[in-house]
């Protein structure tokens, strides 16, 4: 009797499951090919991604050695950089902080200078590399832009958060110099010359300047 009962239960599954396959056999299996299809776009879509990226390592890296001053050629360089940072993502970037120095070494800051302001304002870019474009910007026009327009570019940077402060603190300082605001310049010096989470190298530099405008 138990083996009669046990065939009866084993039939009636098997009926329970034909009529469950019958209502929804069609969306187990469009189920199944999505999750297939899914995975192997899946699959594919990071290969695809790391095949382009180790094209844009490989041509990056030609680009970089075309700016070689000697054996290099800068014109090729910032068509080779333009053509990567076009691609976005992180050899994006790099190319166009490169772009941005070759024409710098170019003699064309202008140029390298609207490169930073794109950069700065792309919201695609990570925020350090933007508020580091803003900085390298300042950077490139220390000499010939206006002190009080680029203190004012600099001023977000100075934010105790931002891994930039330091730099920014010590071109601000710069830029007070040059404005005729030695008062200010020589704070700004000591402040950077006392602080301990300040790179040790500028510290030292920051330090000299402080006892030079003092003296």
């Amino acid at each position: 009797m138990a083996d009669i009962f046990k065939e009866v239960e084993e039939d009636l599954r098997r009926e329970k499951f034909e009529q469950l396959w019958q209502r929804y056999g069609r969306w187990v299996i469009a189920l199944a090919v999505v999750v297939v299809l899914g995975t192997a776009g899946s699959v594919a879509w990071q290969r695809y991604q790391q095949h382009r990226e180790a094209q844009l390592a490989e041509q990056y890296g030609a680009a970089i050695a075309l700016t070689d001053p000697s054996t290099g050629d800068l014109a090729k360089a910032d068509a080779a950089l333009a053509n990567i940072a076009d691609a976005g993502g992180g050899y994006g970037a790099l190319a166009s902080l490169e772009r941005a120095a070759v024409k710098a070494k170019a003699g064309d800051i202008d140029g390298a200078a609207k490169i930073y302001d794109a950069m700065a304002a792309d919201s695609g870019t990570p925020s350090a590399l933007r508020d580091l474009a803003k900085l390298l910007k300042v950077m490139r026009l220390v000499e010939s832009g206006d002190p009080a327009a680029l203190t004012a570019e600099l001023a977000p940077l100075m934010a105790p958060e931002n891994p930039w402060r330091f730099t920014a603190t010590e071109l601000t300082a710069i830029l007070a110099l040059k404005s005729g605001d030695q008062k200010h310049a020589t704070e700004l010096f000591t402040q950077l010359a006392d602080d301990q989470a300040a790179p040790s190298s500028l510290r030292a530099r920051a330090a000299e300047m402080a006892a030079a405008l003092k003296s």
